[in-house]
């Protein structure tokens, strides 16, 4: 299930919002390294960060900028995270992504990676989901979700909050 929220923010930057699994939203929203990467989100120029990872509440909140290639459907793969909670917010352009309860998910790509929090899955992208340019889209551990899809390539943000 899908929800859209519109966030009363402060400035004009980055304050849409989509959270995938309504399920999660209550406990998203008690966990303060979201609020913090929300309100960090919402009155910072994303754009005006370099490349590379930058350290907002150490292991407990960071955010990624990375320019990267995009794919077709057929070549992405759908991926969950354990320790992290992603949000990610297409900078340059919109952003396609596939999405799945991670429930349903029956063909694992290997083992999950421990150290860098990720289980990629074979499953086939079947839904999706795509973001506008300077909106953010949540993905809980209970969501597999495909990134990257389209064409060229994309400049973003993927912001890394600890699950409390």
């Amino acid at each position: 299930m899908y929800i859209s929220r519109i966030l009363d923010g402060i400035s004009e930057h980055y304050i849409r919002i989509t959270i995938i699994d309504s399920a999660m939203e209550d406990k998203l929203m008690n966990n303060p390294y979201y609020a913090k990467a929300i309100e960090f989100i919402q009155t910072h120029d994303l754009n005006a960060l370099e490349n590379g990872k930058h350290i907002l509440d150490g292991e407990n909140l960071y955010v990624n900028i990375v320019d990267s290639d995009m794919k077709t459907p057929q070549q992405a793969r759908l991926e969950v995270h354990d320790k992290y909670i992603d949000i990610q917010v297409p900078l340059s352009k919109e952003e396609t992504f596939g999405v799945k309860p991670r429930s349903e998910c029956k063909i694992p790509d290997g083992e999950m990676n421990t150290v860098k929090d990720i289980l990629f899955f074979k499953d086939p992208v079947e839904e999706t989901k795509t973001i506008a340019p300077g909106e953010a889209v949540t993905f809980a551990p209970d969501t597999a979700h495909a990134p990257l899809i389209g064409e060229g390539k994309i400049h973003k943000a993927i912001f890394k909050v600890k699950v409390i």
